[in-house]
């Protein structure tokens, strides 16, 4: 096929251009920015357009396709092209599933944990050496790229995105995948990272479910309220229905071990959650014909998806974590984890808050007592992030010492001092949990794990 990709720079979009080129199809593309590392796997391809920017020339009747990303408007001039020309015009979500309608579809969804269960279910087939295409919307240890698409896999992993598939297409994109076997984790509406209202929310949810085919399976979290709810209301699909909760556990000297019959299977990760993530992806596997043997023993190998609870590194007396923090109850329940995990230690919490939680007075109140559990606590706020803003520094440091009400808190704003913080912090007896935003600051966590972690006689007054 001749494809021609509009918005070929996102991540998951220059990974399908790869994978489709690999496999014979005649790839282009174009973007109006391109910025690493998609620039450099496109150009290791040979697919970086040779001109940035929208030019309606590259859109010609010999196409067969065109695949269209997001971040692509629907007033841009290559798709007006291309409509008007008749060409047939795809969302990512639509294109998957043409390249896997023989292929056993497994769509795990959820506001979060999709990534985790994805990865899970990924790293337990790869271990038992079991053939699979994937779609993933980050990159994971192990895997090279966010997609793999091929002729021969009879299995395809796909992580279910509930926004919408482009400019011109409103349906969620988890609509168009049509699984054999769907999970959902759980349904959690954040009116200020959610486009839509929280009844339409739960609607998209509703229709992912009919949305499963006929004598399919549903593997849902009998845990998550808002998930039963939609499941029960949805009970005319003639579908298979399995809840799945959280295993028991105990934890001892740092590591936690999950009850699996009479045996205690140990673990590298650690958290509710991903105990949680545990059950699910066992669950789907259970439906793919592995053995419960053969998923303990594979899962006791997973280490974590990238930035969810992600260890870092240790001295062998304190641990260093990394984090991905996009909610105040995400916040509260990462702390929560690594203090059960290492209930004799004390914990310092490093959170980096972005200018968008300061100027939503209202979402930054969410965040009050969020960091309790932590007995020191340091809330990054870089300043210059402010200034842009037009925000006034010392008002903002006053709301954060009120909001996050924590008696044991610096707020720091530039990012030489948080390196001099740690590397004069005394370690002993603490560990690190290392929260960072969707934006990232940039830093190298290794750096600040082995500045925090290099003991010092002085202690931090």
């Amino acid at each position: 096929m001749r494809i021609h990709f509009i918005a070929i720079g996102g991540s998951v979009m220059h990974n399908l251009a790869i994978s489709l080129a690999r496999l014979g199809h005649q790839v282009s593309g174009s973007d109006d920015q391109i910025v690493e590392p998609s620039k450099s796997n496109l150009r290791e391809a040979g697919l970086y357009p040779s001109k940035i920017g929208w030019n309606p020339d590259n859109i010609t009747e010999e196409l067969d396709a065109i695949i269209l990303g997001k971040h692509a408007e629907a007033d841009n001039s290559e798709l007006l092209k291309a409509q008007e020309l008749g060409i047939k015009i795809y969302s990512f979500p639509e294109f998957v599933y043409e390249q896997s309608k023989n292929k056993i579809r497994v769509v795990i969804a959820g506001t979060f944990g999709k990534t985790t269960i994805v990865s899970m279910i990924m790293h337990v087939l790869k271990h038992l050496g079991k053939e699979f295409d994937y779609v993933v919307g980050a990159q994971l240890e192990g895997f090279e790229s966010l997609i793999k698409l091929t002729s021969s896999a009879p299995i395809v992993l796909i992580e279910g995105d509930e926004y919408y598939a482009s400019s011109i297409d409103e349906h969620s994109k988890f609509h168009y995948y049509h699984p054999n076997i769907a999970l959902i984790s759980n349904v959690v509406w954040d009116e200020y990272k959610t486009e839509v209202s929280e009844e339409v929310y739960f609607q998209q949810f509703k229709e992912f479910i009919d949305t499963i085919v006929s004598k399919g399976t549903l593997v849902y979290n009998k845990e998550d309220a808002n998930v039963v709810k939609i499941v029960g209301d949805t009970k005319d699909c003639k579908i298979n229905r399995h809840g799945y909760k959280m295993p028991n556990y105990t934890i001892n000297k740092g590591i936690t071990y999950i009850e699996v019959g009479d045996e205690q299977i140990p673990l590298q990760i650690i958290g509710k959650q991903n105990l949680s993530n545990i059950a699910g992806a066992y669950t789907v596997c259970e439906w793919l014909g592995i053995k419960r043997a053969e998923f303990y023993e594979s899962i006791s190998s997973f280490k974590s998806s990238i930035r969810y609870l992600e260890f870092v590194k240790s001295d062998g007396q304190s641990v260093v974590y990394q984090d991905f923090a996009h909610t105040p109850t995400k916040l509260r329940s990462s702390i929560h984890a690594v203090k059960e995990q290492f209930s004799n230690e004390k914990l310092l919490t490093v959170i980096e808050l972005n200018p968008y939680d300061i100027l939503k007075d209202d979402k930054l109140q969410l965040y009050r007592n969020s960091m309790s559990e932590s007995d020191r606590a340091i809330v990054y706020v870089n300043k210059n992030s402010i200034k842009e803003k037009n925000i006034v520094l010392d008002n903002v440091i006053s709301e954060i010492f009120s909001t996050f009400n924590h008696n044991n808190m610096t707020i720091i704003t530039n990012i030489e001092e948080l390196n001099n913080f740690l590397e004069k912090f005394e370690s002993q007896g603490f560990n690190l949990l290392f929260m960072s935003s969707d934006n990232n600051i940039g830093v190298n966590v290794l750096s600040f794990s082995d500045k925090f972690l290099s003991k010092k006689v002085k202690k931090f007054e």
